[in-house]
């Protein structure tokens, strides 16, 4: 996301940071013949980056580009302007992590024993580990439906996966919660705030009607230590990242402070 400011006449652009959850993902293992377990790994990947929630860190291709980065150093590159930078890569909070236990590929075949085409399924689980401290989630299974009849074996395991997105994007949903910051106080009445800005919005995953539960952030031991302090509902969503918010709890002491500039964070209630 770049940010543009004018100086003296002169257009200059400068990056804003993203503050989105940086997700890496691995390589899936599975049982078996492992040939099309990369077409899931790469449809998942594809899948959550859809979802634009993330920063999403695709680690099943890490070791080519280190390679990549490697061999640009060599005497063949030594005058090219056109060196890709090293040192550059994404730390992940989070890692996503998959075992395929079946991914049946079917070969369809005419009267004569000429092949139609191809069908497949694909089941397997996925667990989220917090890379900070090692934690992973429980592991969920997923299965998809039997593909409709597709030209290649391919085409078949992508839409196999393809009827999971909806049941996927919900996990995503709940492993992930959105955290977004409260920017600012729109209206106050005696006291107390009663509307609100949120640096979060469509693309984030929020929408009208949700609840976002609103935590003071204090810092202990070194550590984020959250306390629930209020409640807020989404009323109107402004573009794509910002969501206008009634305070339904909390009023008062979200509006002092917000006023003393300390840290507020706001987490969209799943159920």
């Amino acid at each position: 996301m770049m940010a543009v400011c004018c100086l003296a006449g002169s257009l200059w652009t400068f990056p804003q940071a993203d503050t989105r959850p940086v997700v890496g993902v691995a390589q899936f293992t599975v049982e078996g013949d492992p040939k099309y377990s990369g077409l899931v790994t790469e449809k998942v990947v594809e899948m959550l980056t859809n979802t634009k929630r993330f920063l999403v860190v695709d680690r099943t291709s890490y070791d080519k580009i280190h390679k990549e980065l490697e061999f640009q150093k060599s005497e063949a590159f030594l005058d090219s302007k056109d060196l890709a930078e090293q040192g550059v890569a994404v730390a992940a909070e989070y890692m996503l992590t998959g075992h395929i236990t079946k991914i049946p590929v079917y070969r369809m075949k005419n009267p004569d024993g000429s092949v139609n085409g191809y069908k497949a399924s694909v089941a397997f689980q996925m667990k989220v580990v917090n890379v900070e401290t090692g934690l992973s989630s429980e592991a969920t299974s997923f299965e998809g439906q039997v593909s409709n009849l597709m030209l290649s074996p391919e085409s078949a395991v992508t839409a196999a996966m393809q009827s999971l997105e909806g049941e996927l994007n919900e996990y995503f949903r709940h492993e992930f919660p959105v955290n977004v910051r409260l920017l600012k106080v729109l209206e106050s009445k005696k006291g107390a705030a009663a509307q609100v800005l949120l640096s979060g919005g469509k693309n984030q995953g929020i929408a009208e009607g949700d609840q976002l539960e609103v935590e003071h952030v204090e810092m202990l031991d070194g550590k984020p230590y959250p306390s629930v302090i209020g409640l807020l509902r989404v009323q109107r969503l402004s573009g794509t990242d910002f969501a206008e918010c009634k305070v339904v709890k909390g009023g008062k002491e979200i509006l002092v402070r917000f006023n003393a500039a300390e840290t507020i964070n706001c987490k969209l209630i799943v159920k």
